[in-house]
């Protein structure tokens, strides 16, 4: 008796949530590493911006018998705090504007950035350069020396503000290329154009339409002529 042989059983097709699922998870993850990354950054400049407008060393400049109080600001002390947090500020919006290797780039410069405002704002905290220059100018002598000074609390609310900068930058290193990027309708106009050209060379020698561009009117407007809707090419 012969038998049979017994065909085999085709594996089942995975289910669709099975598929969704892996793509969806990076997708989730972006967002949430976007919703800290920006606050974080917009708050971290800002933190910097303002303390460096602020008192961050106190002192009294020795004048004959009296004593005149005198101050030393952040911008004082050193200017690279503030100009590091508008760096660190226009490369958060720029990692929006730049894809792949370029998003890698202003995503390290927006963290160099930070960590900058960070050693600066610490090791300038005990300086007595700014203030001791500010006690030269309130008695009118070059080499006047500032007594008894004091630092604030601001250097450390700039280093704060620093290392959000940091923590945005290091978030758009690890997770920028799951953000979402700038609409190509801002791009160069000829830039999209092979684009289009190979697709609709394509499209024309398998005898189907061109595909829509939904950034083209004129693309929109042909489709609704031929009886498509746009909305689910």
């Amino acid at each position: 008796m012969t038998s049979v042989p017994q065909q085999p059983h085709p594996a089942p097709a995975p289910a669709p949530e099975q598929d969704a699922a892996p793509s969806a998870a990076p997708r989730r993850r972006g967002v949430r590493t976007l919703a800290a990354a920006l606050p974080a950054g917009a708050a971290g400049a800002s933190l910097v911006l303002v303390a460096a407008g602020k008192t961050w060393s106190r002192g009294f400049a020795a004048f004959g018998g009296t004593r005149l109080p005198v101050h030393a600001s952040g911008t004082d002390t050193t200017a690279l705090p503030g100009a590091l947090a508008l760096v660190g500020l226009a490369s958060l919006v720029a990692v929006f504007a730049v894809r792949r290797a370029g998003r890698y780039t202003v995503a390290a410069l927006l963290a160099l950035s930070g960590l900058g405002v960070v050693v600066m704002a610490l090791l300038r905290r005990g300086d007595h350069a700014a203030i001791d220059t500010a006690a030269g100018t309130a008695v009118g002598l070059a080499h006047a020396t500032a007594e008894h000074t004091t630092s604030t609390g601001w250097p450390l609310v700039s280093a704060a503000g620093g290392a959000l900068l940091l923590l945005a930058g290091l978030l758009a290193l690890r997770y920028g290329q799951t953000w979402p990027a700038m609409s190509s309708r801002y791009d160069r106009p000829g830039a999209r154009r092979p684009v289009r050209a190979r697709a609709a060379a394509s499209a024309a020698a398998a005898g189907r339409p061109a595909p829509v561009d939904p950034d083209r009117a004129e693309d929109l407007w042909k489709a609704l002529d031929r009886g498509e809707d746009p909305t689910q090419a």
